[in-house]
């Protein structure tokens, strides 16, 4: 079975057209556009890949009812559509891919592949909120968790390069940094805690989203007369590193700060003190360390966001080797000699993991 992967994120629209054994011999990227353009450009990347026999689609948010892969029909695509203002930076990509690629395939089956159900085996005391019973009920309020797609193809990924002599159920925290980024504290394979909560706000300061702030700053605004939308537009599109030093771009701002720009290294600071705080946080709750994985854009191509990263933890016993860092290029063991955790760098592959979540459901 061919399957087209449809991978809308944050900033960008990814496909990839994947054979039976993995290989993507097709592949195409493009930036995220609102509205008509977006639909055109999609429909003619479509177009130009050989005709698949299965599509699978990204969603970033499953809510209390997906907690697996879904052949999408009208009534799924009704509930995803029901989702929006749970994750209203990807969800509205991810359904107008739906309706493009059903207009442009409209005899292929296509399957919602979501990044909420890794985590749909989390502890109930990781996902629960301590709030109202009748709120938790009545509107599904817990920690769903996101990226899970990345972190799912990445436990596998990291299972096969830690050597022979790795504890049998490592006690891992799964970095995936880009512009959004979370933390994953997974043992033996399963999901123990995670940093995005109900949304993907919640947790460490991404590019364009605050991350967690206290929920009391959001209600004062609200009662001082800042409208609600214009509070929700601002913690998703114009709150971290953005907001701290007006881009969210991790390569621009490690180029300013090394000439000095004052702004830039602020930014880098507060995104360094909530990283290291919420990866004490994901080792704590599995109680130790024995490997730290760094996936996603960021955690793959930025050496300096490893190795600072490493070093805020090395009081865990975490610690990169300097040449192995900086020449990682794909899979990489970064590991310094001698460090009590080990260090990986696993190129992240969503596609993947969609192909093989679009294979498993329709062989249902």
């Amino acid at each position: 079975m061919r399957v087209l992967t449809i991978n809308p994120g944050s900033s960008s629209l990814k496909l990839a057209l994947l054979d039976e054994d993995g290989t993507a011999p097709h592949r195409a990227e493009a930036p995220i556009e609102s509205g008509a353009r977006e639909g055109e450009r999609l429909a003619a990347m479509v177009a130009d890949l050989p005709r698949p026999d299965a599509v699978g689609l990204r969603f970033v948010h499953g809510g209390p009812d997906f907690a697996g892969p879904v052949v999408v029909d009208d009534a799924v695509a009704e509930r995803l559509r029901g989702l929006v203002d749970l994750a209203p930076l990807h969800q509205p990509h991810s359904l107008y891919a739906l309706g493009e690629v059903r207009r442009a395939l409209p005899d292929v089956p296509v399957v919602a592949c979501f990044d909420t159900a890794f985590h749909a085996g989390l502890p109930d005391e990781a996902s629960t909120y301590a709030i109202p019973g009748e709120w938790r009920e009545r509107y599904g309020l817990r920690r769903y968790g996101f990226h899970g797609l990345s972190y799912a193809y990445a436990v596998r990924r990291t299972a096969e390069l830690l050597p022979p002599d790795a504890p049998s159920e490592p006690r891992t925290v799964l970095c995936h940094l880009g512009s959004g980024a979370s933390l994953a504290a997974v043992r033996g394979g399963r999901p123990v805690d995670t940093t995005m909560g109900f949304t993907p706000l919640e947790g460490l300061v991404m590019a364009s989203r605050a991350g967690s702030v206290d929920p009391g700053i959001p209600l004062w605004l609200i009662d001082h007369g800042v409208p609600p939308k214009e509070v929700s537009d601002a913690l998703e599109n114009r709150s971290g590193l953005t907001a701290l030093a007006g881009t969210g771009d991790m390569r621009e701002l490690r180029e300013r700060a090394g000439r000095g720009d004052r702004a830039a290294s602020f930014a880098l600071d507060v995104y360094h003190h909530r990283l290291r705080a919420c990866a004490a946080a994901m080792a704590a709750s599995l109680g130790g360390l024995d490997v730290l994985v760094f996936t996603g854009g960021v955690g793959e191509h930025d050496p300096e966001t490893r190795r600072r990263a490493a070093a805020d933890l090395a009081f865990l016993g975490a610690a990169v080797d300097g040449e192995a860092n900086a020449a990682a290029r794909g899979d990489a063991d970064v590991t310094a000699p001698g460090a009590a955790v080990r260090s990986l760098v696993v190129t992240a592959r969503e596609d993947l993991e969609i192909a093989a979540g679009t294979r498993a459901a329709l062989a249902r």
